[in-house]
């Protein structure tokens, strides 16, 4: 039967480059669905998406044989994804579950093809969910002098090798991840946090917020970096507030915010739809 395939591509911007590429595709008689591009004229790259059908015996290997000149010649750093594979993540989680059930939700429902392959938690709290969905739970407590956080973050490593996971999910986990872990899956690992930090640092934000009396509160979805809450961001949501609601009202508020945010940031990149280019990203929508 046919298959789908996506690229994704990024080199030196120069002419020739989608010609190289659809040329070689239209050789195999491949049949483009969807094609998106961008030059960033401030670094001279060019970075494109192309998902496409390719015939009845054309495999993954074929396809990298075939475009390997143009690679080669225009020094291409590429990712091919075959659309048939199992999309795994592992989600780790703390006390509050709103975003680890959204996730589970739109992946019940089809809208996020994905299958959650580990819950792992500093806390009990979401075993029973995981439970009944039937998910393998991994309580792994961080000790309050951090004494084990080494060794525990080289467990959740194990755990991602293991299940062949692509992407790590940070679904409101409330631990800084150690320098060495952020860099290790550098570009697989997504987090969850409120759009007004860094103003709001530290505990209980949305009091924060709510003592100096904020009008629009929000949530970013990025990659994680050492740099705490500063890795490349994916994708943003902000509401309007009024002085009239509560610090439980803007928690309310903020949950569900931080929950869309997160599904759309973690569907757009299990569809190699974001692109890493320096401190930011390209995100084909």
């Amino acid at each position: 039967m046919p298959a789908d395939f996506v690229l994704t591509l990024s080199c030196a911007d120069r002419p020739g480059i989608v010609a190289a590429v659809t040329t070689e595709l239209a050789a195999l008689n491949a049949n483009i669905s969807e094609s998106n591009q961008f030059w960033d004229r401030e670094t001279g790259t060019f970075f494109m998406r192309l998902a496409f059908t390719a015939p009845d015996g054309v495999e993954r290997d074929g396809i990298e044989r075939a475009l390997r000149p143009a690679v080669e010649r225009f020094g291409m750093r590429t990712t091919l994804l075959d659309e048939r594979r199992s999309k795994r993540i592992v989600v780790m989680v703390s006390k509050f579950d709103h975003a680890l059930l959204h996730l589970l939700y739109q992946i019940r429902v089809g809208w996020l093809d994905a299958e959650v392959a580990a819950i792992v938690s500093n806390h009990e709290d979401s075993r029973a969910t995981a439970d009944y969905e039937g998910i393998p739970y991994h309580y792994l407590p961080v000790a309050k002098d951090k004494s084990n956080k080494l060794a525990q973050e080289q467990e959740v490593l194990r755990l991602v090798k293991e299940t062949g996971a692509e992407l790590v999910v940070l679904a409101r986990y409330m631990q800084v991840l150690g320098d060495s872990f952020a860099t290790r899956l550098y570009g697989q690992i997504i987090n969850i946090h409120h759009s007004f930090l860094p103003s709001f640092k530290g505990a209980r934000p949305y009091h924060q917020a709510h003592e100096r009396g904020v009008k629009i509160i929000g949530a970013t979805a990025h990659y994680v970096t050492p740099a705490l809450d500063e890795g490349p961001i994916i994708e943003q949501e902000t509401a309007r507030v009024t002085h009239a609601m509560s610090p439980d009202d803007l928690i309310a508020a903020g949950r569900d915010i931080e929950s869309r945010v997160l599904a759309r940031a973690v569907k757009l990149h299990l569809e190699s739809r974001v692109m890493l280019n320096g401190k930011r990203t390209v995100v084909f929508g």
